[in-house]
């Protein structure tokens, strides 16, 4: 199922106006975390992950993810002051050498508090409001755009099912209480957006189902943000480790860039704005060539008119 054409909406950032739906935004992922389940560690010293900060920019990134909390399945989490001990670092390195806005991917409302005060201009939270009940205070009184991802239970317990029997009904149920919360705590309706929380708390066929349902998502009226990078059910079809039934071997993390690819220009033929991914290079070129492909059928249903 296809989308007809993305609507445009404008973010409010301190740094200016962002537009969205014009061309999908590239947001990098930058995990400055030892134990993150696609580059826990290569980022963790504060100067790789200013070098490559300055990558995914020179990479053409429009927004830099930085997160300190691993929320790969399994993950127990940590304590907010060492959060803010691996992002502050980092954050404060980058004042005035990162010319994209910075997204803090957090649960946790002190570590928000902090990262916007550092420069910071948008909140990525997991959880959808749900973590901590003082993040969506300190959202509405930064004024600060947050993007509201569905989850179904904790990282910890999330892949252990019982996963949900009808998933778009539990999404977008999900999806509407965290923008209920938002809303009853100030946040404006233009700051929202929201991410319907590949591979959080889905089975591998349910990730496929809310790629192919996308449209579904983004009729609630916000801009909608996909993350598939990497993860565990691009791997899936291949099998267990080892050879597949059909001789290919299972790829690793690193070469899921082809799956990755795949779900990009699903997410954007679906109607996304924003795709969150860890190959900016490569997916700014899936995203630009997608792009195209919605722009050439916005514009040729105008020529049949």
């Amino acid at each position: 199922m296809l989308t007809k054409g993305r609507k445009r909406f404008q973010l409010k950032l301190a740094s200016g106006i962002v537009t969205l739906g014009s061309r999908t935004l590239i947001m990098g992922v930058l995990n400055v975390t030892p134990d993150s389940f696609s580059d826990g560690g290569k980022f963790y010293d504060v100067k790789a992950a200013v070098r490559r900060a300055l990558e995914i920019q020179e990479a053409g990134a429009d927004i830099l993810d930085i997160g300190g909390e691993s929320t790969r399945p399994g993950s127990e989490g940590i304590s907010g002051k060492e959060e803010i001990k691996r992002v502050l670092p980092v954050l404060n390195a980058l004042r005035n050498r990162l010319k994209i806005p910075i997204s803090i991917d957090t649960q946790k409302a002190e570590v928000a508090e902090v990262a916007l005060g550092a420069g910071a201009q948008i909140v990525n939270d997991i959880s959808g409001l749900r973590s901590d009940p003082g993040m969506a205070a300190v959202a509405a009184r930064h004024r600060v755009p947050i993007i509201l991802m569905h989850i179904r239970g904790t990282p910890r317990t999330m892949q252990k099912g019982p996963f949900a029997r009808n998933i778009m009904k539990d999404v977008i149920a999900g999806l509407r209480w965290s923008v209920n919360k938002a809303r009853r705590a100030g946040i404006a309706k233009s700051q929202i957006i929201l991410d319907p929380g590949i591979g959080f708390g889905k089975s591998f066929a349910q990730n496929y189902e809310l790629l192919q349902k996308l449209p579904e998502i983004v009729r609630l009226g916000f801009p909608v943000m996909t993350g598939t990078s990497r993860k565990g059910f691009l791997s899936a079809m291949f099998g267990g480790e080892g050879k597949s039934d059909r001789g290919s071997e299972r790829p690793s993390i690193e070469e899921r860039i082809w799956g990755t690819a795949a779900t990009v220009t699903a997410s954007i033929l679906g109607g996304a704005h924003i795709v969150r991914v860890h190959d900016v290079c490569e997916m700014v070129q899936v995203a630009r060539v997608a792009d195209q492909v919605v722009r050439s059928r916005s514009e040729s249903r105008k020529s049949r008119k």
